[in-house]
């Protein structure tokens, strides 16, 4: 294989991605149920920051939905070899450490995903059918956060997992 040293056979083990004749990308959005009304802040420059250099890694935009079922259709209609996954940020979900996340979602690409999906709900939280459609939910932890500080948090997260799976040094044990 071209570019690949003997005996580091893309895998899990190295976190390479896997090679099968093509290059596969992973595809992130960040989604959020709520309308940013045109207003830019702190919040929102950082996170588009974070995902900026989550494009490194894979591809990465932000999209805000003004409903639940707006985003469970737009879902729906994502178009792949195989089909988007969906995590909820949501405070009944599972806590993870970065490395975990990170070992997660190398997991997810390396199984071949093309689109994840990381959305940030409702005020009043996530129905039981969006429940239900999610391959996983997702805790920040057990306190409340504003949604646009919950976005900066899950982006930042998100590089940070991309670096680990990289061996770069920006997450330091």
């Amino acid at each position: 294989m071209i570019g690949v040293a003997p005996g580091d056979q893309p895998g899990p083990s190295t976190g390479h991605a896997p090679l099968c004749g093509i290059l596969l990308w992973m595809q992130l959005t960040l989604a959020h149920i709520g309308s940013l009304g045109g207003r830019k802040d702190e919040f929102e420059a950082l996170t588009q920051n974070y995902l900026e250099r989550c494009s490194v890694y894979a591809p990465c935009r932000m999209q805000a939905f003004k409903t639940e079922g707006a985003l469970l259709e737009w879902l729906g209609k994502q178009k792949g070899r195989t089909a988007a996954r969906m995590v909820l940020l949501d405070g009944r979900g599972k806590q993870m450490s970065s490395e975990a996340l990170a070992a997660w979602l190398g997991r997810v690409r390396d199984d071949g995903a093309q689109h994840v999906v990381f959305a940030v709900g409702p005020a009043d939280g996530w129905s039981e059918d969006a429940r239900k459609s999610a391959s996983m939910q997702l805790s920040l932890g057990p306190m409340t956060l504003a949604h646009a500080l919950a976005r900066l948090v899950i982006a930042e997260q998100l590089y940070r997992a991309f670096t680990i799976l990289a061996g770069h040094p920006y997450h330091r044990q």
